[in-house]
Order: structure tokens, then sequence, then C-alpha cells
């Protein structure tokens, strides 16, 4: 069985592409190729506006954890304003891969090769009669 994935490429609207040229102020870029923005008028609101137009689809998994809260005004200060210690311990960013050809299929899965193991035996059926 071939595994069949649709990819639809979403660019930004109309709308927020003449927002972002009229009110928008760059702030950064990260490792994906997703823009970063923030509203350049005066605050007229409790926060200040921020928002992204991503490089390719438009998948929230894509934000690096610094940005992430820099968008949800967590932090105030963009990740390329903060000089972050890596650790040894810490990973590179990964987007969630659910739903394209890098997604994780456990064995015998039906978009997979379709056969698993067979039982050995020591799994016992529930039956509701007994």
């Amino acid at each position: 069985m071939s595994r069949l994935i649709l990819r639809v490429k979403l660019m930004p609207s109309l709308g927020t592409k003449i927002f972002t040229i009229l009110y928008g102020q760059f702030v950064g870029q990260d490792e994906f190729g997703n823009k970063y923005y923030k509203d350049r008028r005066h605050a007229k609101h409790d926060k200040e506006r921020r928002w992204v137009l991503f490089a390719g689809d438009d998948e929230a998994t894509s934000v690096p954890p610094g940005w992430f809260g820099w968008l949800h005004n967590t932090d105030t200060l963009p990740p390329t304003e903060i000089l972050s210690k890596v650790r040894s311990w810490e990973k590179p960013h990964r987007p969630n891969p659910t739903g394209t050809d890098k997604a994780y299929l456990p064995p015998g899965h039906v978009l997979g090769d379709g056969q698993r193991k067979r039982a050995t035996g020591d799994y016992e059926s529930w039956n509701p009669e007994e």
C-alpha cells in the first residue's frame, strides 16, 4: 500500500501581508526561515502584538522554544537579543513530523508494511462473558 500524504503550501493572506508592510517591525528570523514581527505603532493594547510569517507550511511546531516564548509575551526580549547558553543535554528543535513521510509508524502499521510479529503467547484477550 502506498502512502499518500497531502501537503498544502499556505501563503500569508493578502491582509496579513499588507498589515505587516504597514505596521510590522521586523524582529528576527529563526533557523527554519520563519520571520518574526511586532507592531511598530504605540501599544494600544495590554500586550504588544507579535506574529510570525512562516517560511514553509503554517505549522506551529516549527516555531523554536525561544521564539515561542517571545510570541506569547512570556519573554520581553526576542531570542536574537538574549545570549542563551546551549546546554550539553539539549537537542536542536525539530517540528512535529506527524502527517509527513518522516512520521513514526510502529511495526505493523497499515501505512507501513502492514505486517507485525505474531503474539508470543503471553497475551490473553479479554472476554466479557467470563
